[in-house]
């Protein structure tokens, strides 16, 4: 053998051509099937609109127990959340398909809340699949990483995670993280609906309340900023990418914030944040000071406890800085400002110093004016009788006083 061997070389060295080793066979890597992919988002679309557990289960890729466990998942909570128009369009792969025949792509996705919103939520989301044989099929929805400047593009919806549990009543509907207090969310967004209508009983559309899991849980369901609501106990925003301009309005709670509070200061919070969708403040042509301002007046409204609890903040901020030169405005309310507290409370006062001089009606008039286009300094001027600068004046004077 060893003989045959050298021989062999030999020959090969008194060839006048040049010898050329063959390449390597590399092992065979399954490439992305879009027609597939697109047709099993379809599939999966169907199972989640009609709350087929089964139908959905179908769509994960042969063998998968894990992905089709978690596609039951979604289609249960698809059911409990009365979800309808859905729709799960391929978009594109997000980089190459793996050893494994696994690769993530973009979807467009439609949805909606029946009987909570009024259009439907459209948003860009990332979807794991493979390829098994012959077969296409979804392992689940990703959280996409954020991306060099620390916003995602994409998003993962809470109500696609298939981990959350479901609170419906007609007029309240609140879906959290399956390891969090559900039952408190939803007692927490009852008493505020009624809170609210009290002060506007004209709103009927209802709440919907969202809770991740945690702070970054949050920031993959809204695209957001690693730090935009690190440090905010819940937030009220249009649902989806925003190029909707008719985009449901739901409330975000940051369980990592929220659930410090104790329960008067979750009360607050949560009443806060349905006065803000009751008056659509997401889309407000609103200042910033009377859209806070307000929230909280209606939020604290019937709370018992004395101005320097509820506007300790700024009463520490005036001791120890001086009263304000001008009423807060957007740098002041941007969430990465400091004394952000003391900002809400400083808008607060502002609104109770109306309340105060023309009453609580006028207030409410004053807040539908504006939003419905009028100058501030004139409605001010018509509904409490004096100005932007005359408003000022009293609020500066406010604060002296509590702050003495």
């Amino acid at each position: 053998m060893v003989l045959l061997v050298a021989a062999v070389v030999a020959v090969l060295a008194l060839r006048d051509d040049t010898y050329v080793a063959p390449t390597p066979t590399a092992p065979s890597v399954a490439a992305a099937r879009p027609a597939e992919a697109a047709a099993a988002l379809d599939a999966l679309a169907r199972a989640l609109e009609d709350g087929s557990p089964e139908a959905a289960a179908a769509v994960a890729p042969p063998g998968d127990e894990t992905a089709a466990a978690r596609l039951a998942a979604v289609a249960d909570d698809a059911s409990a959340l009365g979800v309808g128009e859905v729709d799960l369009r391929y978009v594109d792969a997000l980089g190459p398909v793996g050893n494994d025949g696994s690769w993530t792509a973009e979807a467009d996705a439609t949805w909606s809340f029946a009987g909570f919103d009024t259009a439907p939520v459209r948003a860009e989301v990332q979807v794991a699949l493979r390829v098994v044989g012959d077969a296409v099929g979804v392992v689940g929805f990703v959280a996409p990483a954020a991306a060099t400047d620390g916003v995602a593009d994409d998003r993962l919806p809470l109500w696609l995670t298939g981990a959350v549990e479901v609170s419906r009543a007609d007029d309240v509907l609140v879906l959290a993280a399956d390891d969090l207090d559900l039952e408190r969310y939803a007692r927490l967004a009852r008493a505020a609906v009624a809170q609210v209508r009290e002060v506007l009983p004209g709103w009927r559309t209802g709440l919907v309340v969202q809770v991740p899991s945690s702070a970054e849980a949050l920031r993959a369901a809204l695209a957001a900023d690693e730090r935009q609501y690190a440090a905010v106990a819940a937030v009220t925003t249009t649902v989806g990418d925003g190029t909707d301009p008719a985009a449901p309005v739901h409330v975000f709670v940051n369980p990592e914030v929220f659930d410090g509070l104790d329960p008067r200061g979750a009360q607050v919070v949560m009443t806060h944040e349905a006065v803000h969708v009751a008056t659509d403040a997401p889309r407000a042509d609103v200042p910033l000071w009377l859209l806070e301002g307000f929230a909280d007046h209606v939020a604290l409204r019937d709370v018992d406890l004395p101005v320097t609890t509820t506007a300790g903040q700024v009463i520490a901020q005036v001791r120890e800085d001086g009263v304000p030169a001008a009423l807060p405005g957007p740098a002041e309310f941007d969430t990465s400002a400091t004394h952000l507290g003391a900002t809400y409370e400083a808008a607060w006062l502002a609104c109770e110093v109306v309340a105060d001089a023309a009453g609580p009606d006028a207030l409410v008039e004053l807040y539908r004016r504006v939003d419905a286009g009028e100058d501030v300094e004139a409605v001010l001027r018509d509904v409490a009788g004096f100005g932007l600068a005359g408003l000022t004046q009293r609020w500066q004077e406010r604060l002296r006083a509590v702050a003495a």
